[in-house]
């Protein structure tokens, strides 16, 4: 078994490639406001944008599901990066709403199997109970992300053009993605799983057990409810609540430095009570900034504040969901179980993302008309959050405790046997 400190290299080591993966996604969303004026594209259509690269994320992550856990993971993990440098490559030479929804599903095709792989391995290398922190680290790159990353793009936007982050981004995947694969170590345990016969039992098999479905729909209502109202935020903080244009990269800059700390603290938070609670009470407070944000907003109210604490809430509950799901596959189904859960998730976001480019128009001045609708959907799917992840701890615990009553009694039955 690995040690902490190699852990914690392979955890850095990922967490670095998490960090490009997560910019390329969150970039282009609020830099939509920038494109969509160069390239004549209606505001209201942004959400088209931010799903087809969802959308396409989910369709890799189920082909994906079908054969990732063939390869070395570093190998694949390194397809998956080059691939996705390029076509965000490609996404800032685009011309019109076209090309760029062409982009952005190269960029989802890539993009969804690396974000599979990335959390296969970390399940792979830390065990379960040290597992909550080392997703908090992984997963901290969105806050990263969020600190530094955007805020420095939507600054370049701002003094030369929204193509020059998108450019700078896909430089530094490919440098990070050629750095990662010379320091990771090959990740081949898994095939070491299928060689002695221990696979699964296909791809479809998932849809037969009752954990795995819980599992599923947990994530798809966790990340519709965010993506019916991300790809729009942006836009509707400019255009409905006045927020200035020259200040929203330091909007971004204070909502990830408070949810980097928020998150680090619910790592250790879950690894010691668990998914449960931590996730109820995040979601609970989500349910009150949706409120405040988009359903019944308050003239005068703080933009920061409402931000901060959309930021915050999700990405507290992100921790909790991503700690649990990683003990629902045995090892050597991790990749394709992971995949298929990515590939949920992104089709949630993908649906999320164009159902609110149905409800919005865009009314003169940049307003988005039928916000609240959008609130109303978003709140909705949170409420069904906590009953789902009550059953899914409950199954996850009572399998545990199972495999764990197995253990215990099988030497006593070899030495039975023995002794005959």
């Amino acid at each position: 078994m690995p040690s902490t400190r190699s852990e914690l290299a392979v955890v850095g080591l990922v967490a670095a490639v998490q960090f490009v993966n997560v910019l390329d996604f969150m970039i282009v969303l609020p830099l939509g406001p920038d494109f969509a004026r160069a390239l004549g594209i209606p505001l209201s259509q942004l959400g088209y944008v931010g799903g087809s690269y969802t959308a396409a994320a989910a369709l890799a992550g189920l082909i994906g599901s079908l054969f990732l856990d063939r390869f070395d993971r570093r190998k694949a993990l390194l397809g998956a990066m080059v691939g996705l440098g390029l076509a965000t490559a490609l996404g800032a030479a685009a011309q019109g709403l076209a090309s760029m929804i062409a982009a952005r599903v190269l960029a989802g095709a890539f993009g969804g199997p690396a974000t599979a792989l990335s959390l296969a391995i970390v399940a792979d290398v830390v065990p379960p109970q040290r597992r909550g922190r080392a997703m908090a680290l992984v997963m901290g790159s969105f806050t990263v992300a969020s600190v530094l990353g955007v805020p420095a793009g939507l600054e370049l936007a701002r003094l030369w053009s929204w193509r020059l982050p998108l450019l700078l981004v896909a430089g530094l995947g490919f440098l990070i993605s050629l750095s990662t694969f010379r320091a990771l170590p090959p990740l081949r345990g898994h095939l070491e799983h299928r060689a002695e016969g221990e696979a699964g039992s296909g791809f479809f098999a998932v849809f037969g057990q009752r954990l795995p479905v819980l599992s599923l729909l947990l994530s798809f209502a966790l990340m519709m409810s965010m993506f019916v109202a991300i790809p729009n935020l942006a836009a509707y903080l400019m255009g409905n609540l006045g927020y200035p244009r020259a200040r929203l990269g330091l909007l971004y800059f204070v909502g990830g430095a408070v949810s980097f700390f928020g998150m680090q603290a619910a790592g250790r938070i879950t690894d010691r009570v668990g998914a449960f609670p931590v996730g109820t009470i995040a979601t609970l407070a989500m349910l009150g900034v949706i409120w405040v944000t988009f359903i019944a907003p308050y003239p005068g109210m703080p933009v920061v504040a409402v931000f901060v604490g959309f930021m915050f809430t999700s990405s507290i509950r992100s921790v909790a969901f991503n700690a649990l799901i990683s003990r629902i596959p045995r090892v050597e189904e991790r990749a394709r179980f992971m995949s298929m859960n990515a590939a949920v998730m992104h089709l949630a976001a993908s649906l999320g993302a164009f159902l609110s480019a149905e409800l919005l128009t865009e009314r003169a001045g940049g307003i988005l008309e039928g916000m609240p609708r959008v609130g109303w959907v978003s709140a909705g799917l949170g409420m069904l959050v906590p009953p789902l992840l009550w059953l899914v701890v409950r199954g996850v615990r009572s399998r545990e405790a199972e495999a764990h009553a197995r253990l215990a009694v099988a030497p006593a039955l070899e030495g039975g046997s023995a002794a005959r």
